[in-house]
């Protein structure tokens, strides 16, 4: 399936009812995920977020822009954040399956649709730019809304899609294709836009413009094209002003982050820290406005962790925790990771049971006569447990007195372990899947001998995937040998019976997994298939065995 996200912006933040009726037009669209809305008062501007395929998408952003249109008067507007039109702007972001060029196809579709039906003047962006000159979002929306009058007789802002005609009461609208962009707000303990400005001229990729004597009132210094020079910011791929907001009675460093592989969260927020301090300026918290990525967190997590010389081999739910409390993500308002983490609203309505049952619940149902879960989801647990012992382990020797030195040793093999343990959590639930999907296959009509031929077709896919499983189980259970035995050799000698449980779980775990490859190759037509899994099911096995026993032994000669 091909998925996109739709970011529209809206000039409107404080009337709920507008806001109610352009949610209830995106969900008018079958097939349409609204993930979030955030609203903010003194911006009056909210941002929704929803996801869908392509052209439900476009059927979505579409209602949501025309209801926008004919519900806020931007003659009346007034707001913090710079602005354009009713619709501000519309990004249109590949999330599956989908390339950027794509992505910019449809976002013309949407653009041309609003502009012929909507009456609305449309400026493309980013990567569905007409010109190199309109790729720059803040380049289009100079003069906002007051000037776009003026902008409009300009031949040179001929609107991309529209006609080159006012409307008053909308504006324009731009819209285009781009990569995932952060919107992140830093909080200062004053209320001076200009000291806030100082520290986003301070850290944006654009830095500041120089000037000839006094940094602020002195004469521009232009280039030998009549251009303004620029110091620049200490920060790539960063977009950031100051600005006060009176709903919280602080001013505030506003950011977008276009590209958080290169400039990560955690390095903006340090930034913004150091020029904030070197000003007699506190940072006091931040915010984000709408989604985040699940790896911008976990990210900076880990960065908050080392930097307290701890370990950062622990759970995702730990570290999204410590990036909420480093970062002050809840000083204004609570942060609530299952609505503001993007990967966490995509699968919020899909989650599998299994992994989010109570120990007891999940033993109840095992032990009840229902056949799943059963002996492949068992043994992907257990090898979990094997490897959150071993992760246990290096967390306490990380965290050991006199052993600072070592802690990101201990630090990178509980990473390791976490992954492991994660991978095998998933493996649980993909376990009682594929098994389910083998019994729909069964249940399949075989009446006709074109039914018979289609049941045999499902049946040996089906049992081919419920091979497939409990020998990637095995496959992810062995990785965690190595670092059982590390820890045995290098860990908290306190805690060596807890490695020797977790060596006797990893070899349970890779046996029991195993037993379930070897049954079901027996439904599989495909021998060639059938023999090359249990040739390398086989050899871990025994490996496996050889391998459990010799930890056992350096355990119980340590004790």
């Amino acid at each position: 399936m091909q998925l996109i996200e739709c970011v529209p912006n809206f000039s409107e933040g404080n009337n709920q009812n507008t806001l109610n009726q352009i949610a209830a037009a995106i969900r008018s669209i079958a097939g349409i995920k609204l993930l979030n809305i955030d609203a903010g008062k003194a911006t009056n501007r909210t941002v929704f977020t929803f996801v869908g395929e392509p052209q439900n998408v476009i059927d979505a952003a579409f209602l949501a822009i025309k209801t926008a249109a004919e519900l806020i008067d931007m003659t009346k507007h007034q707001g913090e954040h710079a602005r354009i039109g009713a619709t501000d702007v519309c990004p249109l972001i590949p999330i599956a399956n989908i390339s950027m060029a794509e992505t910019a196809q449809y976002a013309h579709l949407l653009a041309q649709k609003v502009g012929t039906l909507l009456h609305i003047p449309v400026f493309m962006y980013e990567q569905a730019a007409t010109k190199p000159e309109r790729q720059n979002l803040a380049t289009i929306r100079a003069g906002e809304y007051e000037q776009l009058a003026q902008k409009l007789q300009d031949p040179n802002w001929k609107p991309d899609y529209g006609e080159a005609v006012f409307n008053a009461k909308s504006g324009a609208t731009v819209i285009g294709a781009r990569d995932f962009l952060v919107a992140y707000n830093l909080n200062l303990n004053t209320q001076s836009v200009r000291l806030a400005n100082a520290v986003a001229f301070d850290v944006r990729e654009a830095g500041r413009v120089k000037r000839e004597g006094h940094p602020i009132t002195g004469k521009i210094l232009k280039d030998e094209n009549g251009e303004p020079q620029r110091t620049q910011g200490t920060l790539k791929h960063v977009k950031a002003v100051g600005w006060y907001i009176a709903e919280y009675g602080i001013a505030q460093v506003s950011m977008n982050l276009t590209n958080t592989n290169a400039t990560p969260l955690h390095t903006a927020f340090e930034a913004c820290i150091k020029s904030a301090e070197s000003r007699g300026l506190r940072v006091t918290g931040s915010e984000l406005v709408g989604l985040v990525p699940l790896k911008v967190l976990t990210d900076a997590g880990t960065y908050f962790l080392h930097k307290q010389n701890r370990s950062a081999g622990v759970s995702e739910q730990e570290l999204i925790h410590i990036a909420i409390k480093s970062l002050g993500l809840d000083e204004l308002k609570p942060f609530d990771p299952k609505e503001r983490i993007i990967e966490y609203q995509l699968k919020k309505d899909t989650d599998t049971a299994l992994v989010s049952m109570t120990l007891t619940d999940f033993a109840n149902l095992t032990a009840s006569e229902t056949p799943a879960p059963g002996g492949g989801s068992v043994s992907a647990l257990v090898g979990a447990l094997a490897a959150s012992l071993t992760a246990m382990v290096a967390n306490l020797s990380a965290n050991k007195r006199g052993w600072e030195h070592k802690t990101l040793i201990y630090s990178q093999t509980a990473q390791k372990t976490q992954h492991i343990k994660d991978t095998l959590m998933r493996l649980v639930d993909e376990d009682a899947a594929a098994f389910e999907q083998v019994m729909i296959a069964f249940a399949l009509p075989k009446e006709t001998q074109e039914a018979q031929k289609i049941r045999k077709q499902a049946l040996e896919q089906a049992n081919k995937t419920a091979m497939q499983v409990p020998f990637q189980t095995m496959k992810t259970v062995f990785e965690v040998f190595e670092l059982i035995d590390k820890m045995i050799e290098e860990g908290n000698p306190n805690s060596i019976t807890d490695v020797g449980v977790a060596a006797l779980c990893a070899k349970t775990a890779v046996y029991g997994a195993f037993l379930n490859v070897k049954i079901n190759a027996s439904g599989i037509g495909d021998k060639v298939f059938v023999e090359n899994i249990l040739s390398q099911a086989e050899g871990i096995l025994f490996q496996a065995i050889d391998l459990e026993q010799k930890l056992i032994d350096k355990v119980i000669e340590r004790i």
